[in-house]
């Protein structure tokens, strides 16, 4: 990308209010290449909403990459940066120091990628960023596979799942890596987790995150009707339930330090959660109790982090 070839539109006037209801200022283009239902475009709109026409993407390879459209046509309004699987951190890095250089301070450089570009390929370059504390948001959306190369598993996948490479008969056998301590542990000056259920919630982490300096971190619940087998319309009602039965916690994280429980769960069964999704429609009792004990023993985990 050549820096010195963009020329930014004066910065979004959404102040802390606005931003969370008026349609005015849509950065967010139409003709976008997404699945229905797919919940990358409500985080994308948000953001670009919440961060403004200051704003440099960074995307690996993942759907989103395809999602933006085929050169030379983009849906996302803002500069984009197309780079590497393994590279997001390491990219969004790079065009930090070079605004830097120019002493441009007032644009934001924002990494996004996807599960398998966040939790395996991308981690080595990721923990590097954050351990130099380099100044932009990396944002993971999450929908738990290597969905835009063929529903592979990822460390991402949930325990019991079906993937491609992991079917019905070998469904995965490990638990969903814990992508939340991993990056508290490197000390970073926030961590955050968000869902597309709960756009009040996103909207403010992303308004912090705006207003932090240095490496800063969302990881998104994102809901892929496609490789988890569930009809687009559910796709709101199966981020809720993740969140109520406990799948996915909604928190955030300061300094690596200070854990804050943002929505408490509602004690949904695991089973309505399961039972619209097809992935998961092999699943015994017995597979269904160990997965339900595995999230308990994750719940209480956060449970305990928050009262430290």
């Amino acid at each position: 990308m050549n820096l010195e070839s963009i020329e930014f539109k004066p910065k979004s006037n959404y102040s802390e209010n606005t931003a969370r209801v008026s349609d005015e200022n849509e950065i967010l283009r139409q003709g976008h290449l997404a699945c229905p239902g797919c919940g990358v475009m409500p985080l994308m709109r948000l953001l670009l909403k919440v961060f403004g026409h200051q704003t440099i993407l960074v995307v690996p390879a993942c759907c989103y990459a395809v999602i933006d459209g085929p050169f030379p046509y983009s849906a996302s309004g803002v500069p984009v940066m197309h780079c590497a699987f393994e590279t997001a951190a390491s990219s969004a890095s790079g065009i930090r120091a070079a605004l830097d250089m120019r002493g441009i301070q007032d644009v934001q450089v924002v990494a996004f990628a996807g599960d398998g570009g966040t939790f395996d390929i991308g981690l080595q370059s990721l923990s590097a960023a954050a351990e130099r504390n380099e100044n932009f948001l990396y944002i993971c959306y999450d929908n738990e596979a290597y969905m835009n190369t063929g529903i592979q598993r990822s460390s991402a996948t949930p325990l019991g799942a079906w993937t491609t490479t992991t079917p019905d008969e070998t469904p995965k056998s490990e638990p969903k890596k814990n992508l939340g301590g991993i990056m508290a542990a490197h000390g970073i000056p926030y961590f955050a987790t968000a869902n597309l259920a709960y756009p009040d919630d996103l909207v403010s982490k992303l308004e912090k995150a705006k207003n932090i300096h240095g490496f800063r971190m969302i990881h998104y619940f994102c809901p892929c009707p496609t490789g988890w087998k569930a009809d687009s319309r559910h796709m709101v009602k199966l981020s809720r339930l993740a969140v109520q039965t406990g799948v996915f916690p909604l928190y955030e994280v300061v300094d690596g330090k200070k854990w804050t429980i943002t929505q408490q769960p509602k004690q949904a069964d695991l089973k309505d959660y399961f039972a619209i999704q097809g992935r998961f429609k092999h699943l015994g009792a017995e597979s269904t109790s160990r997965i339900r004990q595995k999230v308990e023993q994750e719940w209480n985990w956060l449970i305990k982090m928050s009262e430290l």
